[in-house]
């Protein structure tokens, strides 16, 4: 059988690559060939995470805050007075008008004085009456001439016929309807002509200054309220006033659970009105709190809510905190200590007391 060419080569070429794999450096992938070569991934991968976890942080310290408790409401005058009338007759005059401002002792309304002036003339007429025979029996009685018990019942007689001389003068007095405070007329008010009974309103009387901020605070809120403490009410008409607490209910609301509290306005000019939608900020007491950024704050594994910071250790610290406030800025904290180191970029990667490289605002960003 011959041997063919082809066989030949390829026991040639067979042999001359064992002979070379034999003789040569054996190389093993993704290890290094010398001490200077690249480790592996592995070995990599193993000393990177041997390294504390790179988070930027931000030292921020407590400032003095002067809070605001906000109370919705409306305006409200601190007197209306319903002005009624203590006699029946028809409304004969009626000088004032709704708007119009009145002082204290106007007339607001003149009822018919019909008989009443007969009986006032009536009742003069019987006290001097009285009077004459009290004063002849009292003249008779010290001459001897009349009994003592006659001096008695004259003197009865003659107080009798006074009281009643009062009371006819009193209800023709009350024909004349008055303003009992400085105020502006309101509805209802009486229309000439008409009817005024006993207890009916005359008419409406407002008094506007001061004017009151009316609104309700919480419960748990209520204990931040004190008389005198200052407010400052802004009205839907875009005014704004100063003023302060006049009045705390003791009580709550049954079905809203809120106290009614009242904030008292100056407003001697008029300018404020009844029943417009306020806006109330009541001053609190100055306080410590920390403003921060919202995108720092992070959720702990029972749902608190807080921030992550660092402590002198380089370890991470969970701090539960308290929202008190904030605006398009910021959020206002409490319960931070009064100078923390926060995690600002990293904060939801690592955990409560691991050991990370902090890297401060400053120094840029995380590489």
């Amino acid at each position: 059988m011959a041997i063919r060419f082809s066989h030949v080569l390829a026991l040639g070429l067979t042999a001359g690559i064992g002979i070379w794999m034999a003789t040569g450096t054996t190389v093993v992938m993704g290890q290094a060939t010398d001490e200077n070569s690249t480790p592996p991934p592995a070995e990599r991968m193993k000393a990177k995470l041997s390294l504390p976890f790179a988070v930027k942080v931000e030292t921020i310290n407590a400032t003095l805050r002067t809070p605001f408790l906000e109370m919705r409401g409306r305006t409200q005058a601190d007197t209306r007075v319903e002005v009624h009338s203590e006699t029946s007759g028809i409304v004969n005059k009626r000088p004032v008008s709704e708007g119009m401002f009145v002082h204290k002792g106007d007339l607001l309304c003149s009822l018919d004085r019909g008989a009443r002036e007969a009986r006032v003339l009536q009742a003069n007429a019987a006290l001097a009456q009285a009077n004459i025979d009290y004063k002849a029996a009292n003249e008779l009685n010290n001459k001897g001439f009349s009994a003592a018990n006659r001096v008695v019942a004259l003197k009865a007689s003659r107080d009798s016929a006074s009281a009643l001389l009062q009371e006819a003068e009193l209800e023709l007095e009350r024909t004349d309807i008055r303003a009992p405070i400085d105020g502006i007329i309101e509805s209802p008010l009486t229309e000439m002509g008409a009817m005024l009974g006993v207890g009916k309103v005359c008419a409406t009387i407002m008094a506007p200054d001061p004017m009151l901020a009316i609104g309700a605070v919480s419960e748990s809120n209520i204990q931040a309220v004190k008389i005198g403490q200052a407010a400052n009410v802004s009205l839907v008409t875009g005014q704004s006033v100063q003023g302060k607490v006049s009045y705390i209910a003791s009580s709550a609301d049954p079905d809203t659970r809120t106290f009614r509290v009242e904030v008292e306005l100056p407003n001697p000019d008029f300018s404020l009105k009844d029943g417009v939608t306020t806006r109330t900020l009541l001053q609190l007491a100055e306080e410590k709190a920390h403003f921060v950024s919202p995108g720092i704050l992070t959720l702990a594994d029972n749902g608190n809510i807080g921030l992550r910071g660092v402590d002198e250790d380089n370890k991470v610290v969970f701090y539960p905190v308290e929202l008190i406030g904030g605006d398009t800025q910021g959020v206002w904290l409490k319960g931070l200590p009064d100078e923390v180191t926060v995690i600002t970029v990293g904060q939801d990667f690592v955990k409560d007391g691991r050991t990370v490289n902090p890297v401060s605002e400053a120094a840029g960003g995380l590489q």
